[in-house]
């Protein structure tokens, strides 16, 4: 599981997990809307990471950001966490 802490959202973290064909399983957001969070949830599950962070990147809410906008970048430090380090 990977947990991402938001920023500029009522939500407090995020936590999901990525199976070896990149899709994302399992989200779950600590603390924001419940009812819309559950959903955002259940309509990303089982979908290629990037097409999700592509589809979710720079919906605003307040703080300039929103708890979608968080997922995305979520699963960019999450991608970013995969790397291997340059030699």
């Amino acid at each position: 599981m990977f947990v991402y802490y938001t920023s500029g959202t009522c939500s407090r973290q995020i936590i999901f997990d990525v199976d070896n064909e990149n899709k994302i399983h399992c989200v779950k957001f600590i603390g924001g809307c419940s009812g819309n969070l559950q959903g955002v949830g259940k309509l990303v599950e089982g979908k290629n990471i990037d097409e999700v962070e592509t589809l979710l990147a720079g919906i605003k809410c307040k703080n300039n950001t929103s708890c979608p906008d968080q997922l995305s970048k979520a699963i960019g430090a999450y991608k970013k966490s995969k790397e291997e380090p340059t030699k």
